[in-house]
C-alpha cells in the first residue's frame, strides 16, 4: 500500500512537472485579447522593437561579430536574422549548426531576443538559398518555368520530395533550437520560408499543377467557404459569389476564369506547403510562426510581382490552408502604411511588421503601428547599417522601451497612435469623456517648419491610464483635450515630464506654463522626443 501511494504521488508530481513545462513561464505564445493579440515570453508580455539584418550579414560570424555591441546600444530588444538552408545542410542529412549557435549565443550575451527567418525553399520567390545538392538535381527537385517555358530557379510547390527535404531540415533546426535555447528563450518567433511568391506566371504550369487546377477545389477549402460565407474578405467574396457561390467544382467554376483564379489556386498550394513545413517544425518546438509577403504596386497583375503569397486579397486562402501559421505579415517598401496595415489586421490577424524600408520615417511610423494597431512588433531592414544609435529611430525605440510594460501589459483604458506628414496633418481621437485633437507640430504658428515646403514624418501615441489621466509620448505633434460635454471646459491640472526606469516612474520637470502653452495643449517639437504625464480637470463652461 505504501509503495502504491508513493507511485501515485510520484505520478501526480510528474504530471504537474509536465504541465508546468507546457504552460509555465518557459512558454512562448501568442495570447489573444478582446481587441488585440500580444506575444508572451516567459510569462511576461513582450513588444518586439526589432531590427532586421541584411540578407547576407548572418552568413559569416566574423563579419557580424563586431556589430553586436552596436546593436545592443541601439535600443533594440530583438534582432531578426536569417538561417540559410544551404549553410545549415551543406550535404544531404549533414547539419551544421555553427551559425545558428553563434546567433543565439551572441544575442543572449547582449541581452537581445531573436526572430529567425527560414531561408528555405523560397526567398523573395527564388530558390537561391536551397543547398547545391538540390539545385543540381532538377529531376528529383523540379523547378517552375516562366511564361516562355524556360526553367527558373524557383522550385515547384507540387514536388513532394522538395517538401519532404524542407520539412526535414526545418524540423532539425527547430529541434536544435529547443535543445539549446528553450530554457533561455532567446528565439521567440520564426518565419517559415521568406516572401513566398511566384514570378512570371499566375500559377505553375506543369502536369501535376494542370491536373489539380482542372480538378475540384480541395474539400478543406469547400468547407471553409461554407462555414465562413459571411466572414470572407470582400476581395474573395466578390469573386466567389460573382461566379455563382459554388463550393464543389473546379477552380475556374468556383472563382471564375482568369489570372486572379490562377493566383488563388497557387496560393492554396503555397500555403499548404508552408503549413506542412511549419507543422513539422512545431512538432519539435512549438514556437509562434509567421509568413510574410512583398506588397504589390497598384494595378500590377499576378506574375509581375511575387504572386500567391500571404497578401490581403488572399488572406482567406492562407487561413484555410495553413492553420499552423499564426501570423500573416507585410514587408513594407510601400509608403501607404495605414492602407496596408488596415488590410492586414482584418479577421483578427495580429499585425507584425518584420521588415520595413529603413528611412527617417520609421521613427514616426513605429508609434502608429504600436499605438493604433497594437502590433506584436516593428522592424526596419538592414539595421546594422545604422551608424547613429541615438538617431531618430533609436530615440523612438527608447520611448517605447520605457512604456513597454504599460503597452504590452495592457495597463490602460485606451491607447491610440498616429502618424503625420504633409498629407496627414491632424487626427481626432475619442477616449473616455474626451475628444483629443492631435496635429503635426508644424501647424503651430511659431513652428518654423510650418512655413517650409517640407513636412517630415512625425508621430506619437496617447495612453489613457485613468478617467482624467493620460500618458502622451512621441515627437513632432501637439495634442488638445476637450470634454465631450459641450457644457464643460477642460483644463490641464498638471503636466510632467516622466521617464520609466526599470518599470519605475521618475518625474522630471513640471511643464505647466510655456511648455503647455499656458494649459492649452501638450506638445513636442519636431526635433524633440519625450514622454509627458497629464492630469485634467473640468469646470462649467458658463460662469455662474
Amino acid at each position: 500500500m505504501i509503495y502504491k501511494r508513493a507511485a501515485i504521488l510520484f505520478s501526480a508530481l510528474l504530471g504537474g512537472c509536465i504541465a508546468m513545462a507546457q504552460t509555465g513561464p518557459s512558454v512562448i505564445q501568442l495570447e489573444k485579447g478582446d481587441t488585440s493579440t500580444r506575444l508572451v515570453v516567459g510569462g511576461q508580455p513582450f513588444l518586439i522593437l526589432g531590427g532586421e539584418l541584411g540578407n547576407s550579414s548572418a552568413s559569416n560570424m566574423d563579419y557580424l561579430r563586431p556589430s553586436w555591441e552596436h546593436l545592443r546600444q541601439m535600443n533594440l530588444n530583438t534582432v531578426i536574422a536569417p538561417v540559410y538552408w544551404e549553410l545549415l545542410e551543406p550535404e544531404e542529412n549533414r547539419f551544421d549548426y555553427t551559425l545558428v549557435d553563434s546567433l543565439i549565443g551572441e544575442a543572449s550575451r547582449h541581452g537581445l531576443k531573436l526572430v529567425l527567418l527560414w531561408f528555405g525553399t523560397w526567398k523573395n520567390s527564388m530558390s537561391c538559398y536551397t543547398p547545391v545538392w538540390m539545385k543540381t538535381d532538377s529531376k528529383r527537385f523540379p523547378r517552375t518555368a516562366d511564361s516562355a517555358g524556360r526553367s527558373q530557379e524557383i522550385f515547384s510547390a507540387f514536388a513532394q520530395k522538395t517538401l519532404e527535404a524542407d520539412k526535414k531540415a526545418f524540423a532539425a533546426l527547430m529541434k536544435h533550437i529547443r535543445e539549446t535555447d528553450a530554457s533561455k528563450r532567446t528565439v521567440i518567433l520564426v518565419l517559415v520560408e521568406t516572401v513566398i511568391g511566384l514570378l512570371s506566371t499566375g500559377r505553375e504550369i506543369s502536369g501535376a499543377a494542370n491536373a489539380l487546377y482542372r480538378a475540384h477545389i480541395p474539400r478543406e477549402l469547400s468547407e471553409y467557404l461554407r462555414k465562413n460565407t459571411d466572414r470572407l474578405m470582400p476581395e474573395l467574396k466578390k469573386k466567389w459569389e460573382g461566379s455563382g457561390g459554388r463550393t464543389d467544382d473546379s477552380w475556374e467554376n468556383v472563382f471564375g476564369q482568369g489570372i486572379g483564379t490562377e493566383e488563388i489556386f497557387q496560393a492554396w498550394y503555397y500555403a499548404r506547403y508552408a503549413n506542412a513545413v511549419a507543422a513539422a517544425g512545431k512538432k519539435e518546438y512549438d514556437l509562434p510562426m509567421y509568413v510574410n509577403a512583398a506588397l504589390p504596386r497598384p494595378g500590377v497583375q499576378p506574375g509581375k510581382y511575387p504572386s500567391a503569397g500571404p497578401l490581403p486579397h488572399l488572406m482567406d486562402i492562407w487561413k484555410a490552408a495553413a492553420p499552423a501559421i499564426d501570423v500573416l505579415s507585410p514587408d513594407f517598401y510601400n509608403p501607404d502604411t495605414r492602407y496596408w496595415c488596415d488590410l492586414y489586421v482584418r479577421a483578427g490577424n495580429p499585425l507584425f511588421i518584420p521588415e520595413m524600408k529603413f528611412d527617417r520615417s520609421v521613427a514616426a511610423k513605429v508609434f502608429l503601428v504600436v499605438g493604433h494597431y497594437k502590433a506584436l512588433g516593428f522592424s526596419p531592414f538592414s539595421i546594422e547599417s545604422e551608424s547613429d544609435a541615438s538617431g531618430p529611430r533609436g530615440r523612438s525605440y527608447d520611448i517605447l522601451q520605457q512604456l513597454s510594460p504599460v503597452i504590452s501589459g495592457r495597463k490602460w483604458l485606451a491607447m491610440e497612435g498616429f502618424l503625420f506628414d504633409g498629407q496627414h496633418k491632424t487626427y481626432t481621437i475619442k477616449m473616455g469623456n474626451y475628444d483629443i485633437t492631435c496635429s503635426h507640430y508644424n501647424i503651430l504658428p511659431w513652428a518654423n517648419g510650418g512655413r517650409d515646403s517640407l513636412w517630415g514624418s512625425t508621430g506619437g501615441l496617447i495612453i489613457q491610464t485613468g478617467p482624467d489621466e493620460f500618458i502622451v509620448a512621441g515627437t513632432g505633434f501637439a495634442a488638445t483635450f476637450n470634454h465631450s460635454d459641450p457644457g464643460r471646459v477642460t483644463n490641464i491640472a498638471s503636466c510632467d515630464e516622466v521617464k520609466y526606469i526599470n518599470g519605475r516612474e521618475v518625474l522630471g520637470r513640471r511643464m505647466n506654463g510655456d511648455q503647455d502653452h499656458q494649459g492649452r495643449h501638450v506638445r513636442f517639437a519636431t526635433d524633440e522626443w519625450g514622454i509627458q504625464k497629464l492630469k485634467l480637470y473640468n469646470s462649467p463652461k458658463a460662469i455662474e
